[in-house]
């Protein structure tokens, strides 16, 4: 069999047991039926709230501990105005009845209107969620899901190997050194079993 066929065989098992541990984790859940009724084009839930749910899972902890907020990104580049994004962000939260965890959203398309002076680093406008989704700060933290006629879909450009491996590997496309090496050392507090790949090593990206 190609290594091809082998890896989409690997990567689909993994996204049955991603989308497994979400529906499992009820608030990622309600944020993602929430998002469905908002009509966006092009949005996920992602990042931190997923790839920990996911550690929570592989350190027998409940699913979501040490989980601080869902990030629910969108891509709307006709309408950049943070008005609009506190927009979304009611019309979201009006959906749901509650959850313990902050909600984070961002238009995905305005980004690079607030990212140097935040980081310090100017960047090109992004073209899509996935555009962004693949800039994130490690391999298993590049991830997003969403719901597309009532069917989950992931999005994991470095795939799921490193996420389900316990693998934190440093997605050099965006982030700096320091706030890697800041990451990995808060997470590796809080799930002593991750597997930190530095940021010098060899195979890292």
């Amino acid at each position: 069999m190609p290594s091809s066929a082998h890896q989409y065989s690997k990567d689909s098992y993994r996204e049955k047991e991603l989308v497994g541990i979400v529906k499992e984790h009820e608030a990622v859940y309600e944020v993602l039926k929430a998002g469905v009724a908002l009509g966006l084009s092009n949005w996920y839930v992602g990042a931190g709230c997923l790839t920990q749910s996911a550690w929570n899972k592989l350190h027998n902890y409940p699913i979501g501990q040490n989980i601080l907020d869902i990030d629910f990104i969108f891509y709307d580049p006709d309408n950049m105005s943070r008005a609009y994004e506190e927009e979304v962000y009611e019309q979201l939260i009006d959906r749901l009845n509650k959850t313990p965890l902050d909600i984070d959203v961002v238009n995905q398309a305005r980004v690079h209107l607030w990212y140097e002076e935040q980081f310090g680093i100017k960047i090109e406008p992004y073209t899509s969620c996935e555009n962004a989704i693949s800039t994130w700060p490690t391999t298993a933290s590049s991830l997003g899901v969403t719901l597309i006629d009532e069917k989950f879909s992931v999005y994991a450009p470095f795939g799921l190997q490193d996420l389900f491996n316990l693998v934190v590997r440093p997605n050099k496309m965006l982030i700096p050194q320091k706030v890697y090496e800041d990451k990995v050392f808060r997470w590796s507090s809080n799930w002593p079993k991750l597997k930190v790949v530095s940021w010098n090593e060899l195979d890292s990206l």
